[in-house]
Protein backbone atom coordinates (compact mmCIF):
# COMPACT_ATOMS: atom_id res chain seq x y z
CA UNK A 1 0.00 0.00 0.00
CA UNK A 2 1.04 3.57 -0.51
CA UNK A 3 -0.14 6.58 1.45
CA UNK A 4 -0.23 9.72 -0.67
CA UNK A 5 0.10 12.81 1.47
CA UNK A 6 -1.50 16.18 0.71
CA UNK A 7 0.79 18.86 -0.76
CA UNK A 8 0.40 20.93 2.44
CA UNK A 9 1.42 18.10 4.79
CA UNK A 10 3.58 19.16 7.74
CA UNK A 11 6.55 17.25 9.12
CA UNK A 12 4.53 16.45 12.26
CA UNK A 13 1.70 14.94 10.18
CA UNK A 14 4.18 12.87 8.15
CA UNK A 15 5.88 11.68 11.34
CA UNK A 16 2.50 10.69 12.83
CA UNK A 17 1.64 8.65 9.72
CA UNK A 18 5.00 6.84 9.66
CA UNK A 19 4.65 6.08 13.39
CA UNK A 20 1.17 4.63 12.81
CA UNK A 21 2.46 2.52 9.88
CA UNK A 22 5.15 1.08 12.20
CA UNK A 23 2.54 0.48 14.90
CA UNK A 24 0.48 -1.55 12.41
CA UNK A 25 3.50 -3.79 11.74
CA UNK A 26 4.69 -2.32 8.43
CA UNK A 27 7.96 -0.68 7.49
CA UNK A 28 7.39 2.87 6.20
CA UNK A 29 9.53 4.14 3.34
CA UNK A 30 9.02 7.85 2.63
CA UNK A 31 9.40 9.01 -0.97
CA UNK A 32 9.88 12.75 -1.44
CA UNK A 33 8.38 13.99 -4.69
CA UNK A 34 8.35 17.49 -6.16
CA UNK A 35 4.79 18.24 -5.02
CA UNK A 36 3.92 15.45 -2.58
CA UNK A 37 5.34 12.91 -0.22
CA UNK A 38 4.35 9.25 -0.46
CA UNK A 39 4.74 6.66 2.28
CA UNK A 40 5.25 3.13 0.95
CA UNK A 41 4.08 0.56 3.52
CA UNK A 42 6.28 -2.51 3.19
CA UNK A 43 4.90 -5.71 4.69
CA UNK A 44 2.26 -8.42 4.49
CA UNK A 45 -0.46 -7.34 2.04
CA UNK A 46 -3.07 -9.51 3.76
CA UNK A 47 -3.45 -6.89 6.50
CA UNK A 48 -3.87 -3.98 4.12
CA UNK A 49 -7.43 -3.29 5.30
CA UNK A 50 -5.94 -1.91 8.53
CA UNK A 51 -3.92 0.58 6.50
CA UNK A 52 -7.11 2.03 4.96
CA UNK A 53 -7.77 3.65 8.35
CA UNK A 54 -4.82 5.97 7.68
CA UNK A 55 -7.06 7.98 5.31
CA UNK A 56 -8.64 9.66 8.33
CA UNK A 57 -5.31 11.01 9.60
CA UNK A 58 -4.39 14.69 9.11
CA UNK A 59 -2.28 15.30 6.01
CA UNK A 60 -3.28 12.08 4.23
CA UNK A 61 -4.84 12.48 0.79
CA UNK A 62 -5.43 8.85 -0.23
CA UNK A 63 -4.35 5.29 0.61
CA UNK A 64 -3.95 3.05 -2.44
CA UNK A 65 -2.97 -0.58 -2.98
CA UNK A 66 0.06 -1.07 -5.19
CA UNK A 67 -0.50 -4.74 -5.97
CA UNK A 68 -3.06 -5.92 -8.46
CA UNK A 69 -5.63 -8.37 -7.17
CA UNK A 70 -5.28 -11.93 -8.47
CA UNK A 71 -1.66 -11.29 -9.44
CA UNK A 72 -0.79 -14.99 -9.24
CA UNK A 73 -3.39 -15.78 -11.91
CA UNK A 74 -2.63 -12.82 -14.16
CA UNK A 75 -0.78 -12.85 -17.48
CA UNK A 76 1.76 -10.44 -15.97
CA UNK A 77 3.03 -13.11 -13.57
CA UNK A 78 2.45 -16.11 -15.82
CA UNK A 79 2.74 -15.13 -19.47
CA UNK A 80 2.34 -18.62 -20.97
CA UNK A 81 -0.92 -20.36 -21.82
CA UNK A 82 -2.45 -22.21 -18.89
CA UNK A 83 -3.63 -25.80 -19.31
CA UNK A 84 -5.12 -28.29 -16.90
CA UNK A 85 -6.65 -31.78 -17.11
CA UNK A 86 -10.20 -32.70 -16.18
CA UNK A 87 -11.18 -36.26 -15.31
CA UNK A 88 -13.89 -37.75 -17.49
CA UNK A 89 -16.23 -40.68 -17.00
CA UNK A 90 -14.67 -43.98 -15.99
CA UNK A 91 -12.57 -45.50 -18.71
CA UNK A 92 -12.18 -42.31 -20.74
CA UNK A 93 -9.04 -40.24 -21.14
CA UNK A 94 -8.80 -36.94 -19.21
CA UNK A 95 -9.52 -33.82 -21.27
CA UNK A 96 -6.93 -31.04 -21.41
CA UNK A 97 -8.49 -27.58 -21.16
CA UNK A 98 -6.66 -24.42 -22.20
CA UNK A 99 -3.79 -23.93 -24.55
CA UNK A 100 -4.65 -23.67 -28.25
CA UNK A 101 -7.77 -25.86 -28.26
CA UNK A 102 -11.27 -24.55 -27.55
CA UNK A 103 -13.26 -26.98 -25.41
CA UNK A 104 -17.05 -26.97 -25.00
Amino acid sequence: MIVVMKPSTTKQELDAVTAKVKELGYKPHVLYGVERKVVACIGDERGKARLQALETMPGVDVVMPILRPYKLASKITHSGKSTFKIKCAAGKEPVTVGGKKFIV
